[in-house]
């Protein structure tokens, strides 16, 4: 597969923003004390008197944002996803969750990939949590293009959207001015052998291990489910029946993400082998991104190992 341009999610969630806010006077960002590297800054720097940099206290500032929303503001919460969905939780669960408010929070430097950071910052639990608080929809876009979408879509969007975005620099893949619709999943190679349902950076990684199988003799449908809720039950149960295997891929513990919302929906309504590719149930480390992702189990030799055992090849 030919080199592409690689752009960071984190650093397209900045530039929406700042595109949002030139349209939309209503928009509004806090930040706890990262705009630097949530890319926040771009918008504060286009629009000082809209941007809140509430310090390193992400439970207020989830408060703070709840509260603006009541006003009729819509307010982006942004901070690292362990700290938005880890430590503002509960404010997140009671101040936004249980009114229904019109708040979007941005969690950036989601999952292994963080890298040098360790894993004490590497939230790979975050979906897990999102997912748990009733009428909360958790999205996590594959590349730059889609990430932008994303959050123009999240912004449309009335009630609480979370929106995790990476640090790594991942391939683009999707043409500019793709359209996003929240509950869609997107099929971008199609196949009868196996299903292969990935989000984040791990959808970049299917598209290359296709390739690879399809080499081998295994025709495999690639399917990018960037929202993990609401999930999107009519093509998951579309592909489960046509391949009648599935694997999921997520730079996520296997516990709580899209492999068991995958595995949830088909054990009611379809029962499917599935295999899920995941972070299995262990905290992270630290180390060069490309290095975790391997150790991990990230990747598309990784994805084409399990496919082929599923396949029996």
């Amino acid at each position: 597969m030919a080199e592409q341009k690689k752009v960071a999610t984190r650093d397209s969630y900045g530039k929406a923003l700042a595109e949002l806010g030139k349209e939309h006077e209503d928009l509004v960002v806090l930040d706890a004390d990262l705009a630097g590297a949530t890319k926040t800054v771009t918008f504060k720097k286009a629009f000082p008197d809209r941007h809140f940099d509430c310090g390193i206290a992400e439970a207020n500032m989830v408060c703070v944002a709840a509260g603006m929303s009541t006003t009729g503001l819509v307010p982006f919460a942004s901070t690292f996803a362990m700290f938005a969905a880890g430590r503002a939780f509960e404010q997140i669960r009671n101040s936004i969750g249980y009114p229904h408010l019109n708040v979007k929070i941005g969690a950036t430097h989601g999952g292994i990939s963080v890298g040098e950071d360790g894993a004490s910052h590497q939230c790979c639990e975050d979906f897990a949590l999102m997912r748990s608080i009733p009428g909360m929809t958790v999205i996590c876009p594959a590349d730059g293009v889609e990430a932008e979408a994303a959050v123009k879509a999240a912004y449309e969007y009335q009630g609480p959207v979370y929106l995790r975005f990476g640090r790594l620099a991942v391939p683009v893949f999707h043409e500019e001015g793709m359209k996003f619709e929240i509950g869609k999943g997107e099929i971008l190679r199609d196949g009868s052998d196996v299903a292969i349902i990935a989000n984040g950076l791990l959808v970049y990684e299917a598209i290359k291990a296709g390739e690879i199988l399809k080499e081998m003799g295994i025709n495999a449908m690639i399917i990018n489910m960037a929202t993990i809720k609401p999930l999107d039950e009519e093509l998951v149960l579309k592909a489960a029946e046509k391949c009648g295997k599935v694997i999921t891929c997520e730079e996520h513990s296997v516990i709580g993400g899209l492999g068991e919302a995958v595995c949830s929906l088909l054990c009611e309504k379809l029962p499917t082998p599935v295999r899920r590719i995941g972070v299995n149930d262990r905290f992270g480390c630290s180390g060069p991104a490309a290095e975790l992702l391997e150790k991990y189990g990230l990747t598309a030799n990784h994805i084409v190992e399990v496919a082929k055992d599923f396949c029996g090849k």
